[in-house]
């Protein structure tokens, strides 16, 4: 019997220790983030990120160094092939804003690398060598068609990087550069436009060929056989107002010879 009891004493016991195991490992796992896991986009980032003096560098960032520096390396010829074989005063003057920009960019980007401690190309990639070939061989109005697309094309791609990159970062220096990056990138944009030459159904095929399909879909053709109704806009509560207090006066002032009025 003593065995017995013994033995009931000792699961009993282990039933209770195994439920406040089971309770406190209940407790502790949301202290301990999915996000922190390996293999996420936490951890990605974290084992990708080095401390500078100017704050975290991360992945993406040293990325967004080096295609700066890219883009002035094929951008700036071709502005200045531009300049001399566009037919039109707006492709010349794209290519004088191209050569401005990044001889700016160049400048800073180069000084960016030289704070951060990091390396930076100085041949363009195999993609950027292809632009500049395509465009070494046209010639008259057919080269301002390419030289406004091509150039067009691949400012579209980069200026969603670098809004991504300046909303994101934690470096100051990444930060400012993607600030003049920003500017530059845009007023590049709209010169290219400018030339009246772009096309804009084959960008807009590009980015849609590229992206992912939207979360809403449209009804297919030939959709809704009835109008909607136009929306009823919602009436504002009326605001709330509050009297201002009648604008304070003073005396006018009495002349040398008028006695005091009385207040009695």
């Amino acid at each position: 019997m003593r065995s017995i009891r013994g033995s009931g004493l000792f699961s009993g016991t282990g039933l209770v220790i195994a439920g406040l195991v089971a309770t406190l490992a209940a407790m502790a796992f949301p202290l301990w983030s999915y996000a922190d896991r390996s293999g996420t986009g936490v951890d990605a980032l974290n084992a990708g990120t080095v401390s500078t003096g100017y704050g975290p560098l991360s992945a993406q960032d040293r990325d967004f160094v080096t295609k700066v520096r890219l883009a002035g390396l094929w951008e700036l010829p071709a502005g200045q092939q531009a300049q001399e074989r566009g037919t039109t005063e707006a492709v010349h003057t794209a290519g004088e804003h191209l050569v401005e920009g990044h001889t700016f960019l160049d400048r800073r980007v180069r000084d960016v690398a030289a704070r951060l401690g990091l390396e930076l190309p100085n041949q363009p990639n195999e993609q950027q060598r292809e632009w500049l070939g395509t465009l070494g061989t046209a010639r008259g109005g057919e080269y301002d068609v390419q030289f406004a697309n091509i150039l067009r094309r691949a400012h579209g791609k980069v200026f969603g990087l670098v809004a991504q990159v300046r909303a994101n970062t934690r470096n100051s220096l990444v930060r400012d550069l993607a600030d003049d990056a920003n500017t530059t990138v845009l007023d590049h944009i709209e010169v290219l436009e400018a030339t009246g030459l772009v096309d804009f159904e084959a960008l807009a095929r590009d980015a849609a060929g590229a992206s992912a399909p939207p979360l809403t879909v449209s009804p297919a053709p030939p959709g809704p056989t009835v109008s909607p109704d136009l929306p009823v806009p919602v009436s504002p509560s009326p605001a709330r107002t509050y009297p201002l207090p009648p604008a304070a006066t003073s005396p006018p002032p009495r002349g040398p010879t008028e006695a005091p009025r009385s207040t009695g």
